[in-house]
């Protein structure tokens, strides 16, 4: 499909697309926004729900709930048809993103069980400074000065705040 623009008119164009960049961009920080908050009461609800159960267990339950929790959504979205569609290399970052997942999970519950959410959360957080530096590394993502910057931060807070304990 090709889109035409009359002379003389080339400026609508950019500023649709300039518009169409800066929802994405709205949209992805929102929902960044979004997973933190939730990222937060998943830590809090959890060291409550592993007071009186093995973390292990705690965790199987979590994720039973997540795996009916997605799975609903990708068949009411109507997406359930588009698995055949997934190639074997997708397949295979998704089974070892599924597999970090998974042991992240087991290790935070372990973790929180043992300690208190406050001591383990700042710990945690170091997973932003190894993701940019992984992103970096083998996705060969340009961090900027920014990201840098606080990812140097997060680094020393996170190892500072917990030196005491």
């Amino acid at each position: 499909m090709s889109i035409r623009v009359p002379l003389g008119k080339p400026v609508a164009l950019l500023s649709v697309r300039s518009r169409s960049v800066k929802k994405q961009m709205f949209m992805c920080k929102l929902y960044a926004f979004l997973s933190a908050i939730f990222a937060a009461l998943t830590a809090v609800f959890a060291k409550a729900g592993v007071r009186d159960v093995d973390s292990d267990l705690a965790t199987a339950i979590r994720t039973t709930i997540i795996l009916l929790l997605t799975w609903g959504i990708v068949i009411f979205g109507c997406h359930f048809s588009e698995v055949k569609d997934v190639s074997r290399n997708t397949w295979v970052f998704l089974i070892f993103s599924g597999l970090s997942t998974g042991l992240s999970w087991l290790f935070y519950f372990k973790a929180i069980q043992l300690g208190d959410v406050s001591s383990v959360a700042p710990i945690d957080k170091l997973s932003v400074v190894i993701t940019i530096l992984l992103a970096f590394l083998f996705l060969h993502e340009q961090p900027s000065l920014k990201v840098v910057i606080g990812a140097v931060l997060i680094d020393r807070k996170s190892t500072r705040l917990n030196s005491s304990h």
